[in-house]
């Protein structure tokens, strides 16, 4: 049997209501959310989703009601099986759980959450531990790419203390380096073919590097790019401007209508200001990122690395693979090579990051009766 829009059972006969079901929350990079196995969860997609707002308490933009923290960064969830996929050990699907609105979109991946995906996969017994250190093929849904965990593990268990600091998390964990791709040839960096378009006057860089991502220069909106993410949110025309800029920006990158998805991710640039290589702001589409996405950076450092783009002359680009990017709460490093591939232009040929994840608890989630 599968959930009704009112909770009915799932696998097993399990009332989430009154049973509840099996949940672990775990931060994973800079964000956190509610990881499931999927046969946790009803299959079909409209009543997981009705579950899930239940389980996080949408829509309220306290989620008072539920795990969600009233904030994007904290409204998340992973959902993983183990992968039929040769060579994957599990699949990852992200849904990304409106805060004040009954929405759920799986339109993007989540590369925070992804660094929990792998300990999750050790916890639940889908994947086994190796003494030392554990690597976990993962394949990203959403996108269809696909990423290696490495992390550490003894005894039979994921080590989550230690001593790696990343900016945006107070404290620091045990690392979990992140490959991406290793399967197939990597995609095209420029949607539209083109290292720069205009759209409603602006320039823009259109880019996917894992996350779609525009890329603007702050100066073209008056600002000097260090403003805070309040008085970004606060300044109603520029959110506006960057809305309108964003709706016409989905069509060009393959995504059709965006008016109800939160990609692409609107990107205000500026010069380094911390030892950098460049400076952003992030609009996720309509709220600030506090600090910046994984994927969204590892979009924004291959961008900056392709000659003629917004943001090249504005940054100050280094040898080799590491991309130090500024954002609201420091500086994240992203790992990032591109090269230009005849017939099929710039493609990052090299991604990886360094993120650490922690879980908060383990145990069963109780979601609301009603919508």
């Amino acid at each position: 049997m599968t959930a009704t829009a009112r909770g009915g059972a799932v696998a097993g006969g399990v009332e989430p209501m009154t049973d509840g079901l099996p949940c672990m929350l775990m931060r994973g990079g800079t964000s956190k959310g509610a990881y499931f196995l999927a046969d946790d969860l009803p299959a079909e997609p409209a009543e997981r989703d009705a579950l899930v707002l239940r389980v996080m308490g949408s829509p309220d933009e306290r989620q008072i009601d539920g795990l969600g923290g009233a904030h994007p960064l904290t409204s998340k969830v992973a959902i993983v099986s183990p992968s039929k996929t040769p060579g994957i050990d599990v699949d990852y699907l992200f849904l990304q759980v409106g805060v004040d609105t009954a929405r759920v979109s799986d339109a993007q991946t989540c590369g925070n959450l992804l660094a929990g995906v792998g300990p999750f996969a050790v916890e639940r017994g889908l994947v086994r531990p190796q003494e030392g250190r554990t690597a976990v093929r993962i394949r990203l849904l959403n996108t269809g790419d696909t990423a290696t965990a490495s992390f550490a593990t003894r005894d039979g268990r994921v080590v989550y203390d230690g001593d790696q600091a990343i900016d945006g998390v107070p404290g620091t964990a045990a690392p979990i380096e992140i490959e991406m791709g290793g399967a197939g040839d990597p995609a095209p960096l420029l949607p539209s073919g083109r290292a720069v378009d205009e759209i409603l006057g602006t320039r823009v860089t259109l880019v996917n590097g894992g996350m779609p991502v525009v890329l603007l220069d702050a100066a073209d909106f008056g600002l000097s790019g260090a403003e805070s993410p309040e008085a970004l949110e606060a300044d109603g025309a520029l959110t506006a401007r960057l809305e309108a800029i964003r709706l016409a920006a989905g069509p060009l990158m393959g995504l059709g209508d965006v008016t109800e998805q939160t990609v692409p991710k609107m990107f205000l640039l500026s010069p380094p200001r911390a030892g950098g290589a460049i400076a952003t702001r992030a609009f996720i589409p309509h709220r600030v990122h506090p600090s910046i996405g994984v994927l969204m950076a590892a979009s924004v450092a291959a961008g900056i690395r392709i000659p003629g783009t917004v943001g090249h002359a504005l940054a100050e680009v280094p040898e080799g693979a590491r991309v130090p990017v500024e954002h609201p709460g420091g500086v994240f490093d992203a790992l990032v090579l591109v090269e230009d591939r005849p017939g099929v232009g710039p493609v990052a040929s090299y991604s990886a990051n360094l993120r650490t994840a922690r879980k908060i608890f383990d145990g069963r989630v109780f979601p609301r009766p009603r919508p």
